[in-house]
């Protein structure tokens, strides 16, 4: 495992002709997503993510946010080597903590080559780690373990719903075109239970936390820089994702997203739906990289003031998986009133995305 070194794996991702005999299966119309099977590793397809973020509050009543997200690529090197070392599967980890009385996010990371029982991603049920960072699961539970430079988690997320499928039953259209597409499906409303230490201090946390699951084969539609995206996990026990993909101009290239109220309902947003309009910006005092950090969200007839918890979320991964992002911890209000709470994701405001 490394942190912040992955020149290693840039050289072998820079092989040539790496992908010549690597066939890559699409996402396609048919395929009925089966749990707990769906909720671990699809390791034919060239990439794919658990992404986990949520609010905790300990016993005085204060709010941080935090985010855990594996990557797993298939980077089509070396497969038919009997070497034990060959990068069949790169896995990639980042965490944060978002913290406003710090003011800026808390960060850490890790990288490595599948392999040896130090990093994996199993098949049938979630299972993923890199050294002591995990997420595993186990009935309608998860585990998340962090033992980052700067603080440790140690959570467990109990699901209080079933999988809220994404897209047309979990294909998830991304672009015009039909392999524009991932299989996508999300966990909202899970209860968590756990510590959170920060420079010896270890507190218990509660609090509530959304679990995203996907996978492709495709990178972004061809004119797409990167998107916005949001999961929101409502007081009363509803939930609502959406996100826009947008070009050079700012404009929509392609938008969806889907909203389950408390009562188990579901309904699937169309592009013409969703709308993200930008109340204020930041610019990043390191990167310089001007960031939407405050929207009102259109999604059908819900409208939504999306407020950050503190400005500065900007997430510098160009050691993990090469790009500088703003992901933050998010409160949504309806008529003044705080309603829900989530993460914003946004990416490409830099320089144009690439996975």
């Amino acid at each position: 495992m490394k942190r912040r070194s992955f020149l290693a794996l840039g050289a072998a991702l820079a092989l040539p002709d790496v992908h010549a005999d690597v066939a890559y299966p699409d996402a396609v119309p048919g395929v009925a997503l089966a749990f707990p099977r769906d909720d671990g590793a699809h390791a034919e397809f060239r990439n794919e993510w658990w992404y986990v973020t949520g609010w905790l509050r300990d016993a005085e009543d204060r709010d941080v946010g935090f985010q855990l997200t594996f990557f797993r690529n298939r980077p089509g090197v070396a497969e038919a080597s009997a070497s034990a070392f060959a990068p069949r599967q790169l896995l990639f980890a980042h965490a944060a903590i978002a913290d406003a009385s710090v003011g800026h996010l808390v960060v850490d990371e890790l990288a490595a080559r599948e392999g040896f029982g130090l990093a994996y991603a199993h098949t049938g049920h979630a299972d993923v780690a890199i050294g002591r960072w995990s997420l595993a699961q186990r009935d309608d539970a998860f585990t998340a373990s962090v033992h980052a430079r700067e603080f440790a988690l140690a959570l467990t997320l109990v699901a209080t719903q079933p999988p809220l499928l994404q897209g047309e039953r979990g294909l998830s259209r991304k672009g015009p075109q039909p392999t524009d597409a991932s299989y996508y499906y999300s966990r909202p409303q899970l209860r968590i239970r756990g510590t959170l230490a920060r420079g010896g201090d270890v507190r218990d946390v509660t609090g509530v936390a959304w679990l995203d699951h996907e996978w492709s084969s495709r990178y972004l539609a061809r004119g797409a820089v990167g998107w916005d995206w949001t999961g929101l996990d409502f007081d009363d026990g509803a939930s609502l994702m959406a996100f826009r993909i947008r070009d050079r101009a700012g404009d929509t290239v392609w938008a969806g997203g889907t909203y389950r109220d408390a009562a188990g309902n579901a309904r699937t947003f169309a592009p013409d739906e969703i709308a993200f309009v930008a109340q204020r910006r930041w610019r990043s005092p390191r990167t310089q990289i001007d960031y939407p950090v405050a929207f009102t969200l259109r999604a059908g007839a819900l409208s939504l003031a999306l407020e950050p918890l503190m400005p500065d979320q900007e997430l510098d991964a160009r050691g993990a998986i090469g790009v500088v992002y703003w992901e933050g911890a998010t409160r949504a209000s309806s008529d003044g009133r705080v309603v829900a709470r989530g993460y914003v994701e946004l990416t490409g405001y830099g320089e144009p995305l690439r996975i």
